[in-house]
């Protein structure tokens, strides 16, 4: 058995900038990092457009005040306003503290950090470093991690949490490159896993994002949050679904449907193509839906809308929004100085997940924590997010409550002894579980399941919802999870075995999918991103509330939790 003081599972930016915090606040401590890819290679890496922080450099009138507003406006007032308040309020000192780890974030002519508008901010307060901002911070991130000396596990898969009597007592991993099984236990365990786009068929997601902290989570009985909000970015490049960044937009690029208009103009005309992704992305649906979608020869009735950047001009594009020309001229062979890009709405973020204080720790129900045990990041909510998250406010989420929650642990773990626990029984539980995989003589390969569970959550949980489709969605749900029983791998080894993983995270998709269903079922109103055609009304009196879902004997329950509604008193949301 393997002993660390802290060990963290996710090697993205929630995970790192904790990981840090530890080291800087007691550099004695043992930290390890534990991460199915490299670090650098954590889907943290892809954010391009920018992190949200009210510095002023561009707009003087901005506030922390004016981005919380925004922020909960955006919500459509289910985030939590005291996680709100952090939020925004430590957000100009995390860009400083990133600057002085050397983040190389682009500048005002004056050397100032440069800042430009995102959707839903009513100010321009999006820090970047060009369109390639994500990379940015983490490549310093984990530099700076080797400086402070964290043990780093990379490509080790997380089997399983060990939750015993209320509290976290550590985990059982696998060695990617051999084969072996090792259980490690630990004083504090964090998750940091990321999201959860692969459950669904077209996602800007890496195909790492598979929900596995959100699904060992739920076996273990822990509740998960608002699963049922999932952000459709509105830009994905069409048909492979990879994220055009919200920057593009913020850079001043036009939604244009296939009658040369900016269609916008019908939906937000205060903010045009900046308004927030939920309702930028029902913007598209519904014009592909008039038929004013664009087809592959440019005639109407097709599944795309156009952005178009082609009167900002080469100097502009190849200059602030470079991976986005690069990713349209790689994938589709389009030059976005001379072309316009089709794009359509892809699974792009979760607001829900492991519920979570403002200090990290988890919850098991809405008064009840789990001692040793945290989250941060995507795979956490606070709820600063609620139903709708703004553009660069999850940059900042990982930043803000990463740091947060690192001092946290740091605090947390000082006079603890290691907890008492005989983890030989897990060891041999995951053991048997990956023997049984790979004798299992079934007739399915995991790419047919997957994409069959893909499809379903694509065709029954999207941007428009209904109780018709997301009943036959889980009935068909359900029907696949029987179906694991029968598939078979062609890999019968030890060593990298990625057919294995991916069976492995087919099991957490699975899960996901259940609790994103049922939780969408359950809610009978539209708020944010969960958009019901047979309740297109908010409805406060009923739902202003959180959802905890509870997986239990492989079925999904409901409960409740209330909304912190402290600053700013819910209204119509209007742009």
């Amino acid at each position: 058995m393997i002993k660390h003081d802290i060990v963290i599972v996710g090697g993205g930016l929630a995970g790192c900038r904790a990981a840090l915090e530890i080291k800087r606040q007691d550099a004695s401590l043992d930290v390890a990092l534990i991460a199915k890819t490299h670090p650098i290679r954590s889907h943290s890496v892809a954010a391009q457009g920018g992190i949200a922080a009210s510095l002023k450099n561009v707009d003087t009138e901005d506030s922390w005040e004016a981005h919380a507003f925004d922020t909960v406006k955006g919500s459509d007032y289910l985030a939590d306003q005291d996680a709100v308040e952090l939020l925004t309020k430590e957000a100009p000192d995390v860009i400083i503290d990133l600057e002085h780890l050397g983040v190389l974030f682009s500048r005002l002519p004056d050397g100032r950090i440069a800042q430009r508008p995102f959707g839903g901010h009513s100010y321009s307060r999006a820090c970047y470093a060009a369109d390639k901002t994500g990379h940015a911070i983490l490549h310093e991130l984990v530099n700076n991690l080797r400086h402070y000396g964290v043990h780093i596990y990379d490509e080790w898969y997380v089997l399983q949490l060990v939750l015993e009597e209320g509290e976290a007592k550590g985990i059982i991993v696998y060695q990617i490159r051999t084969g072996k099984l090792e259980a490690i236990c630990a004083k504090a365990v964090l998750f940091a896993t990321g999201g959860y786009g692969r459950v669904f068929n077209t996602t800007s997601n890496d195909y790492a994002s598979t929900g596995d902290g959100l699904g060992m989570a739920a076996v273990a009985g822990i509740p998960l949050e608002d699963m049922e909000f999932v952000q459709f970015h509105p830009t994905g490049l069409y048909p492979v679904g990879v994220l055009v960044s919200e920057a593009v937009r913020g850079e001043g690029a036009y939604l244009i449907n296939s009658q040369g208009e900016r269609f916008m103009s019908h939906y937000a005309p205060s903010r045009m193509e900046l308004a927030p992704r939920d309702i930028t992305s029902r913007a598209i649906g519904l014009e592909i839906r008039a038929g004013r979608g664009i087809n592959l020869d440019g005639s109407a009735g097709g599944s795309f809308v156009y952005l178009d950047v082609r009167h900002l001009g080469e100097t502009q594009i190849k200059s602030r929004i470079p991976f986005a020309w690069e990713e349209a001229h790689r994938l589709l062979g389009i030059d976005a100085v001379t072309q316009p890009i089709p794009v359509r709405p892809t699974v792009h973020y979760c607001m829900g997940g492991i519920p979570v204080t403002t200090d990290g720790q988890v919850r098991q129900t809405a008064d009840t924590l789990i001692e040793r045990f945290f989250a941060a990041g995507e795979c956490s909510c606070v709820s600063v997010h609620g139903a709708n998250r703004l553009g660069s406010n999850s940059l900042l989420e990982c930043v803000v409550y990463g740091r947060r929650v690192g001092l946290s642990i740091a605090q947390y773990v000082q006079g603890k002894d290691y907890p008492k626990v005989d983890l030989t029984h897990y060891l041999k539980q995951s053991e048997n579980r990956l023997g049984a995989l790979l004798q299992q003589k079934g007739t399915i390969r995991i790419n047919v399941l997957r994409q069959a569970v893909q499809d379903c959550m694509s065709e029954s949980c999207g941007v428009f919802r209904s109780e018709s489709t997301l009943e036959a969605g889980l009935t068909q749900l359900q029907l696949l999870k029987e179906k694991y029983q029968e598939l078979y791998l062609d890999d019968q080894g030890t060593c990298w075995n990625t057919e294995l993983i991916e069976a492995l995270e087919m099991q957490n998709i699975l899960i996901v999918g259940e609790i994103i269903l049922t939780s969408a079922i359950k809610r009978q109103e539209s708020r944010g991103s969960h958009s019901r055609e047979d309740y297109p009304l908010r409805n406060d009196p009923d739902f202003l509330k959180h959802t905890l879902a509870y997986y239990k004997n492989k079925s999904t329950n409901i409960d409740y939790m209330p909304v912190v509604i402290n600053r700013f008193t819910p209204q119509e949301r209007k742009y």
